[in-house]
């Protein structure tokens, strides 16, 4: 294949699910893109714990794929960013090998160390310091089971480190973590922009055993000779250290300025603005992460995003015979697209996973409430989306109330794919979305950061002009009367089974 001339930069999602590349141009234009899943090599979930192995050769498969398939000439590589997932945890020994899986966000076994940290009084100073709600998803919490529950790989402990940490190690032997996934760890104080003294204590850690803090536009080193054979890049091809999918999620789908919010859906669901100063909740129902020591992104995460949708599509192809495939995500939007407004009175908390805001609220359970013999599976199908959009509104119900002033709302995640479940949630919250127009935002934007650091950009704020809107979703006002009743439904169906979830044993 003839090389072609063009300048570029490689943006890597390092998703749960996968691996995406993007190779982009200065102008903001994608020559080229590939994706890799991880395979399991005997990981205990799919989503829940990860073999760092397996996370390594999907960037390196999905590299080598977006470069091959586009015929560019690695010579013109301006360098590479990647964007991991936040709240992810493995544990490094002091030969720099990994003593545990990587534990992600949907990991739930921290729950009761996460109800002794409430029951110490501490927790809402620990808020108010870094910007998490205490909660099993958080490192800090899972660092603390991993000392009560397998002391003996916690003292062999050298380092605790996320995801995309071990990646760029692995690529470039240095150490360094960007503030937003250092922030979402539960460890860094927010208004510092350094690691937690007290809280590392509580943890039994110390700062020695975490990476050193840096600005995302800061080149980390040189791709080691034997990764960048693999990944077809030329040896030394620098590494910026960028930051984490949730902040490049809302760069890549242009929602910087502080009236703007990015409504995402992937595997997990998010809304999540930027500020320029800490946005903390006194009822501690949101977060609120530092992405370099000018710029802070607040919002709320759900667990049971597109997550649960595969719950579904998996449970209704559960016992098929050999060779006979169940629905895939297009049959679940068709069935959900049969049925009007409201799922004819069938209602979904999708609770597959413990949950994040508002509620946090670790001993949840999924529920479909309202069901009769007339519903089938596109009752479920429709409520299941919706539900999943409740879920979006009670977060947009608390921004709303701590950081007024929101007047536009972008789309990202992997449901911009359907049309039927970007009308349903615009209709939930009634509001327009805008659809950018690329859907890999998360890959795009941390390309984005090479870009800024070679001056092309000078600000963040400068990055809009590369996100052009290609589409509105407008909500249906003739679904406005039965969502609000619905949603009204949803929030007492959820406050009166609190009590219930309680009694329900945590795994």
């Amino acid at each position: 294949m003839k090389r072609v001339k063009q300048t570029f930069a490689i943006g890597i999602d390092l998703g749960t699910g996968s691996c995406k590349t993007i190779l982009l141009n200065p102008g903001g234009e994608i020559l080229g893109h590939a994706s890799a899943s991880y395979p399991s090599d005997g990981a205990e979930s799919r989503w829940k714990e990860q073999y760092p192995g397996s996370l390594l050769r999907g960037v390196i498969s999905s590299v080598n794929q977006a470069i091959c398939s586009s015929g560019l000439n690695p010579e013109d590589c301006m360098g590479l960013s990647v964007g991991g997932a936040l709240h992810s945890l493995t544990v490094l020994d002091d030969q720099n090998q990994p003593l545990v899986g990587v534990l992600t966000w949907a990991d739930s076994r921290a729950a009761f160390q996460a109800d002794a940290v409430r029951e110490t009084g501490k927790a809402h100073d620990f808020y108010l310091r870094t910007g998490c709600p205490i909660h099993p998803m958080y490192p800090f919490i899972k660092i603390l089971w991993l000392r009560e529950n397998h002391p003996d790989l916690f003292n062999q402990a050298a380092w605790f480190i996320s995801a995309k940490e071990y990646i760029t190690y692995c690529m470039t032997h240095k150490r360094i973590v960007d503030y937003n996934i250092a922030a979402a760890s539960g460890l860094l104080n927010t208004h510092r922009f350094c690691w937690d003294e007290e809280i590392l204590k509580f943890a039994g850690i110390t700062a020695d055993q975490l990476f050193t803090l840096s600005d995302p536009r800061q080149v980390v080193g040189g791709v080691l000779p034997e990764i960048a054979v693999q990944m077809g890049l030329l040896p030394g091809t620098m590494v910026y250290l960028g930051s984490s999918d949730a902040v490049n999620s809302s760069l890549g789908s242009g929602t910087i300025s502080p009236n703007q919010v990015t409504c995402m859906v992937g595997t997990s669901g998010a809304l999540r603005c930027f500020s320029d100063h800490p946005v903390l909740d006194e009822q501690e129902r949101t977060w609120c992460y530092t992405v370099d020591q000018q710029h802070w992104i607040v919002g709320g995460a759900i667990n049971n995003g597109g997550l649960a949708a595969n719950w579904l599509r998996d449970a209704l192809s559960a016992g098929l015979p050999q060779g006979k495939s169940g629905p895939g995500f297009d049959d679940l939007m068709n069935w959900a697209n049969d049925i009007p407004a409201g799922a004819d009175g069938v209602l979904c908390l999708p609770f597959f996973t413990v949950e994040r805001s508002p509620y946090w609220n670790s001993k949840v359970k999924g529920v479909f409430y309202g069901l009769q013999l007339a519903h089938d599976q596109r009752h479920l199908s429709r409520a299941l989306l919706e539900g999943i959009a409740y879920r979006l509104r009670s977060v947009m119900d608390v921004l709303d109330e701590i950081h007024p002033g929101i007047t536009e709302v972008r789309a990202s995640g992997g449901f911009v794919q359907s049309r039927v479940w970007l009308q349903i949630t615009a209709d939930v919250l009634n509001r327009t979305l805008y659809i950018p127009s690329d859907k890999e935002t998360s890959g795009v934007a941390a390309a984005f950061w090479v870009l800024l650091a070679h001056g092309f950009f000078q600000s963040i704020e400068e990055l809009v002009t590369l996100v052009p809107i290609i589409e509105k979703i407008l909500p249906d006002q003739t679904h406005q009367s039965i969502y609000a009743r619905q949603y009204g439904v949803y929030k007492k169906l959820y406050e009166s089974l609190k009590s219930i979830f309680e009694l329900s044993k945590i795994e």
